[in-house]
């Protein structure tokens, strides 16, 4: 049940309509409307008055909305596995950012790509000296090209709700 449900249904259980709720606070009928379509998540001051207006502890609204409030959205997290492919950690670093506490597992999924990243660099930098040496190049285009192939292949399992690995990656964040 979401926070909008769990409004509409104490509403209703209390007899009100979506009009004598907007009158009893400052919130427009609109406003209450989409609320209680989940088409905005609100904010703890209109929360204050909806739980003031049907006459209950604002704490029910505040611990029910904290634990509902990740949603799971493989696609997100899709999206931020394959960002992985820029080898620059800020992308990944945004997308956490943007809808850090909004995604369930974002955090975990988010260290690990970085986590990925930074390893591939290192390994990539270690190959670096060894240029001089022909075996250098081939070693540098095969990390690149099995990074690829693992970045690819763990968006497309989290896409589909699977698990997944990084075999290789330092845990440098945790």
């Amino acid at each position: 049940m979401t926070i909008g449900e769990k409004i509409k249904t104490i509403r209703i259980q209390k007899g009100l309509t979506q009009e004598t709720l907007a009158e009893k606070t400052t919130i427009s009928t609109r406003t209450i409307q989409r609320i209680e379509n989940n088409e905005v998540d609100p904010r703890s001051y209109t929360l204050e008055q909806i739980a003031e207006a049907l006459e209950i502890d604002f704490n029910e609204f505040t611990s029910f909305q904290f634990q509902n409030n990740e949603k799971v959205d493989n696609q997100y997290l899709a999206l931020v596995h394959l960002s992985g492919l820029l080898y620059f950690i800020f992308p990944p670093i945004l997308l956490w950012m943007y809808k850090k506490g909004q995604v369930k597992n974002l955090d975990k999924h988010a260290k690990d790509v970085v986590n990925y990243q930074i390893s591939v660099v290192i390994y990539l930098l270690v190959c670096i000296p060894l240029m001089l040496i022909v075996i250098g190049f081939f070693a540098m285009i095969f990390i690149a090209t099995f990074s690829f192939v693992v970045i690819i292949m763990n968006s497309i399992k989290v896409l589909n709700g699977q698990d997944y690995k990084y075999k290789y990656s330092l845990k440098i964040l945790k």
